[in-house]
């Protein structure tokens, strides 16, 4: 399996505008009413898919804000609640691409102003993003887990971040397996690399196995939660779980 990123493919050059953490920071951005006359090529599912980015106010707010994907207001809303980046704090992103969680990282963190770290990882290529050091290589080659130590400074890490999700199937009991198995190996990374009261955040989908994430996490972190910021759509299965205060 490949760890890449949940959050879509598109590509924004730029940093994204500091303080765009909502919408309501900007400026009330309202949802649209598009409909797309249905094109000869374009399956249903496409022609439905279209139509929702295009009808998406987190989608046309990232592009306000210079973000590269709608999924930087997910860690936007669970950081403003629970303030796990600080500022001159080191952080690795698993399954980074196209950037949008490490844009908003290195903001947090000030990456870019030498106070903060961030460190990225996908095997898909992405532009660079001020104050970021990207490696594009999967996540789950041998390979990578000391590649992304020997750029840590000190080789370690406060947060480990994963928005990975791994290629769908159709499959629901499959995809679902496959998005479990790429959270187990974030999290035996982050309890590999964290400093103590460091914090984890990964993407995860409902499907009858997160209590036993869960568990898991207890055993390494003082405080877990799962979390549905509003950013994630009603109808997607996905859940974030938090766990901070690494023992």
């Amino acid at each position: 399996m490949s760890g890449k990123s949940g959050s879509g493919k598109g590509k924004t050059p730029g940093a994204a505008k500091k303080g765009g953490g909502s919408l309501r920071s900007l400026g009330g951005t309202r949802p649209m009413n598009v409909r797309l006359k249905t094109a000869r090529k374009r399956t249903p599912s496409s022609q439905r898919w279209l139509e929702r980015q295009l009808n998406d106010p987190y989608v046309v707010a990232a592009k306000q804000s210079g973000y590269r994907s709608r999924a930087a207001f997910k860690l936007t809303e669970i950081d403003d609640k629970y303030h796990f980046l600080k500022p001159g704090m080191r952080v690795i992103d698993l399954g980074a691409a196209p950037g949008g969680w490490s844009q908003v990282a290195a903001e947090r963190v000030k990456a870019a102003d030498g106070r903060g770290q961030v460190v990225a990882i996908d095997y898909l290529a992405f532009d660079s993003i001020p104050g970021v050091e990207i490696i594009q290589l999967d996540f789950m080659d041998d390979s990578a887990p000391d590649k992304l130590k020997s750029l840590l400074r000190d080789g370690r890490a406060d947060v480990v971040l994963s928005d990975m999700a791994a290629p769908t199937t159709g499959h629901a009991r499959t995809d679902h397996i496959r998005i479990m198995g790429l959270a187990e190996a974030a999290i035996a990374f982050a309890v590999e690399v964290l400093e103590p009261g460091g914090a984890f955040l990964c993407k995860v989908f409902q499907g009858g196995t997160e209590r036993e994430l869960l568990d898991l996490l207890k055993k390494s972190f003082a405080i877990v939660r799962h979390i549905k910021p509003p950013a994630s759509r009603a109808d997607s299965v996905e859940l974030y779980v938090l766990a901070t205060g690494f023992k």
